[in-house]
């Protein structure tokens, strides 16, 4: 799939608004700042869009749960795709609502941006974000990318950071969900940064059970993977360091269009923000994967037992 344009009407602010941060791990805009939109109403109802993984979707049925109970009317769209799909949608009022993740997002967006660290890079998006979205305050819980080998091709290869992958070029077989194979945090940062070729490529799905099963089977070699996947752990999968700092700060972020950003949905989402954790997230994921539960029924028991629904 083609990537679609969407940087056109980059916010026109002159200054770039100062960002604070709050003592419970929360950055925002000070007064909303030009992040604020202005004019935002939730009360005909908010439509929640997530990509095609599993976190996503709980996380969106997170932002549902902790919505409703704060009076607004939701309605969720599970697993829409990857972000050439759902940012656009997003744009043209099909959804209103997506979790974002900060340095992929911006990556997304500029791909020769610089910030690292999460301040910056909220301060970044808010100039990089085409016109009507914004982001709202990031949480505390983050995921991020992973490139993960099976602990026998790591003492095959002498792997242990990305840089090390150089020394096979040509011999190593990846395998990730399509985008990864144009995107800056995947195959084209991996060359450019470290400079890593593959023998192939191939196309499978996000942190899925593709993927995950043909590096079980050794159909791949490197997998593309995420953090807070239990599966890692549990089938003692190395993730290779990455010491250029290609892969950024993942903190989960909500991104809105500005015609739903009012006080209700904001601070809604920041109590949610405030509250979970990594290791909850992880949890909620290790639910829906390896328990096989409902990620909405994931989502709301999570909501109730931490007070952010009845």
């Amino acid at each position: 799939m083609n990537r679609r344009t969407i940087l056109g009407g980059l916010f026109a602010a002159a200054t770039v608004p100062a960002l604070t941060a709050c003592a419970s791990g929360i950055t925002s805009l000070d007064n909303g700042g030009a992040a604020s939109g202005g004019g935002g109403s939730s009360k005909d109802g908010v439509t929640i869009g997530t990509a095609n993984f599993t976190e996503n979707q709980v996380l969106g049925y997170l932002y549902a749960a902790v919505l409703e109970q704060a009076g607004v009317k939701v309605k969720v769209r599970p697993n829409l795709g990857t972000r050439e799909i759902v940012i656009p949608a997003l744009r043209g009022g099909d959804i209103d609502l997506l979790p974002e993740y900060q340095g992929a997002l911006l990556n997304y967006l500029d791909p020769k941006a610089t910030a690292a660290e999460e301040g910056a890079m909220q301060n970044a998006l808010t100039l990089a974000l085409p016109s009507g979205l914004q982001v709202l305050p990031y949480g505390t819980a983050e995921d991020s990318d992973a490139f993960v080998v099976t602990r026998e091709t790591a003492k095959k290869y002498g792997l242990t950071s990305l840089a090390d992958l150089k020394k096979q070029n040509g011999k190593l077989v990846i395998g990730a969900a399509p985008e990864v194979k144009k995107r800056q945090v995947g195959a084209v940062g991996l060359k450019d940064v470290y400079g890593v070729e593959f023998k192939e490529f191939k196309s499978l799905d996000s942190d899925g059970p593709l993927v995950k099963g043909a590096l079980k089977k050794g159909d791949v070699d490197v997998a593309n993977l995420f953090t807070t996947d239990t599966d890692i752990e549990a089938n003692d999968w190395v993730v290779l360091a990455d010491p250029e700092n290609l892969i950024p700060s993942q903190h989960i972020v909500p991104l809105i269009a500005d015609r739903k950003a009012d006080d209700t949905v904001r601070k809604a989402l920041a109590r949610l923000g405030n509250v979970l954790t990594t290791e909850q997230l992880t949890e909620l994921n290790r639910q829906v994967d390896k328990d096989k539960k409902d990620p909405e029924d994931v989502a709301n028991t999570y909501a109730k037992q931490h007070g952010l629904a009845k």
